[in-house]
């Protein structure tokens, strides 16, 4: 007599069944192009570290890349085949997201929530969390309203820092780029006084191009927000692949799992570009898998 599968098992076998059930009842769905395809198309802003950026040989390498080979990983698992990851640079945020919401990409991993956003594609869960902040030599600027006034911040166009920018010191002097990466180069030229953006982004931005002597400011966000994966809209099978990747990577994290901590910590870890502690990055995938059931390994010696 076989022993009675464990309540987790079960639980895991029931998802991941209603996921491949549903992957051919969605015509077009990501579940089912990549099972015949054997491909997963992703894609990013390839200056953003450390979610997204380009290693010396011009491979994308972050954070984000890390949680898109877990998606990877897992989809390969459920569909039974080897499954290629096929990255795409896209530099333009809105331009993501509508290639995102047309279905010519499947993923895009390390975007900061929006509910604008939100309106055109779905959101996984959450990998981290982010904010709105202003980047400055060091004395320059302290993150109230009034130091705002009349300086040259730089933005990106559309961006939720720029909507910030406007609502707390519309008497700033505002210059609108494409990228944060290129604001960024603005201000170590000098042609800047500052350049409001992702928290993240802009100490990652920094960190890559050795520049020093500036700062974040001011010490607490105007905002804050999480960092996920966007995903076409209304494609649950997908969806609930990606976040179970998602939960199985934070609860690794958790558990101390070498591969999960060697893909984290080397871009938000206490040594890595942003320089997290390790109880912080904890205390947050505690708190984001506290809304779901814990996922436990599997042990067959021990009694359910």
């Amino acid at each position: 007599m076989n022993p009675p599968r464990p309540l987790w098992a079960s639980a895991l076998l029931a998802l991941l069944t209603g996921v491949l059930v549903a992957a051919p009842a969605r015509a077009g769905g990501v579940l089912k192009q990549v099972a015949t395809s054997g491909e997963l198309r992703v894609g990013g802003d390839t200056d953003l570290p450390p979610l997204l950026f380009s290693d010396a040989g011009g491979k994308p390498i972050g954070y984000g890349m890390a949680v898109n080979k877990r998606i990877q990983a897992e989809l390969a698992t459920t569909l039974g085949r080897p499954v290629t990851l096929r990255f795409e640079a896209v530099a333009d945020p809105a331009e993501l997201v509508r290639r995102v919401a047309a279905g010519e990409l499947a993923l895009a991993c390390g975007v900061p929530f929006s509910w604008a956003r939100d309106s055109q594609v779905d959101y996984t869960l959450p990998i981290g969390l982010s904010g709105i902040r202003v980047l400055a030599e060091d004395g320059r600027l302290d993150g109230t309203a009034e130091s705002l006034q009349g300086q040259r911040i730089g933005v990106v166009a559309g961006s939720l820092g720029e909507g910030v920018l406007q609502a707390i010191q519309p008497q700033a002097t505002s210059t609108s780029f494409s990228g944060l990466g290129a604001a960024v180069a603005a201000l170590q030229a000098g042609d800047l006084d500052g350049v409001i953006g992702d928290t993240n982004l802009l100490s990652g931005l920094a960190h890559s191009r050795n520049a020093k002597g500036l700062v974040l400011t001011p010490s607490l966000p105007y905002e804050r927000y999480a960092i996920g994966c966007i995903v076409p809209q209304d494609d649950s099978a997908f969806r609930d692949l990606s976040n179970l990747a998602i939960a199985r990577l934070l609860q690794d994290y958790l558990n101390g799992e070498p591969e999960a901590i060697a893909s984290v910590d080397p871009w938000v870890g206490p040594q890595g570009v942003l320089g997290v502690p390790s109880e912080r990055i904890r205390t947050y995938f505690e708190s984001v898998l506290l809304n779901h059931e814990a996922i436990r390994p599997q042990d067959p010696a021990t009694p359910r």
